[in-house]
């Protein structure tokens, strides 16, 4: 099904301070993922990138649960939920440069659970089912699921969520380390913005850095590491933040970040 024909948006975002929370808004269909919510992410992220104002970001669902993946009513329509130079719900293949949480109750699978990987961060609340079930209906995980998930489970668990589709609880998710932080249900957005919190009190160039580092690493060869880390940090090294963070540790006072 569509909503195209409704008034309610797809997305919705609130400021939480210098967090942006941006909300699934279908929860008629399970907040799956039309072309109208693809382009409500993208929009989002765009804004979490221009605002020096804002730290980070969390994704979540309304209606108790995260995200059941593509809506296949709206796509056998002829809608595409891929955004260019974004994939799949405007995140799967590029999301911010700035940390983004997922905050997941209920359920994350299929494209939901791509979207949610697709994140830095992840909160999910005790239960919920987590799952690529795109076998069952004779379609691939092929939205980040697949490349994901074997470079962050091992390899026989992430099989037995690829072949039988089956999805797993939370909880097994956080003893593979995949979940940061379990919640009670219902709080996993008030756990994942006391995260988003403990970010924003660090550089907003450090953190960007980081992530990005940590990010493009993976293919880095042992001969370019070092230089293109360097490439990198080095501009965040001689920030007027870096100096900053000194004095204010120096001072013994909160620092404030200027974002240069």
């Amino acid at each position: 099904m569509s909503d195209t024909s409704t008034d309610t948006p797809p997305v919705l975002t609130e400021r939480r301070g210098s967090v942006l929370v941006i909300t699934l808004n279908r929860p008629e269909v399970r907040n799956a993922v039309n072309k109208g919510l693809a382009e409500g992410v993208a929009a989002a992220l765009d804004e979490l990138d221009a605002d020096d104002g804002l730290t980070a970001a969390i994704v979540t669902g309304t209606g108790g649960y995260f995200c059941a993946g593509m809506d296949l009513g709206a796509f056998a329509k002829g809608e595409s939920p891929w955004i260019d130079g974004r994939g799949f719900a405007g995140i799967t293949q590029r999301a911010s440069a700035k940390p983004v949480i997922a905050a997941i109750e209920g359920f994350a699978v299929a494209g939901g659970l791509e979207i949610a990987l697709s994140c830095d961060l992840i909160v999910a609340a005790k239960g919920a089912k987590m799952g690529i079930p795109e076998a069952k209906r004779s379609l691939v995980a092929a939205a980040g699921g697949l490349l994901r998930l074997p470079r962050r489970m091992p390899y026989h668990a992430v099989m037995e969520l690829a072949l039988t589709g089956d999805p797993m609880p939370a909880e097994r998710f956080h003893d593979f380390g995949v979940v940061n932080r379990l919640a009670e249900p219902g709080e996993a957005l008030d756990v994942a913005l006391g995260l988003a919190e403990q970010l924003a009190k660090n550089g907003p160039l450090a953190l960007i850095a980081s992530k990005r580092i940590i990010e493009e690493q993976v293919d880095w060869s042992l001969e370019e590491m070092w230089q293109k880390q360097g490439e990198i940090a080095g501009p965040v090294l001689t920030s007027e933040d870096a100096r900053e963070g000194a004095v204010a540790f120096k001072e013994r006072r909160d620092p404030v970040w200027k974002s240069r």
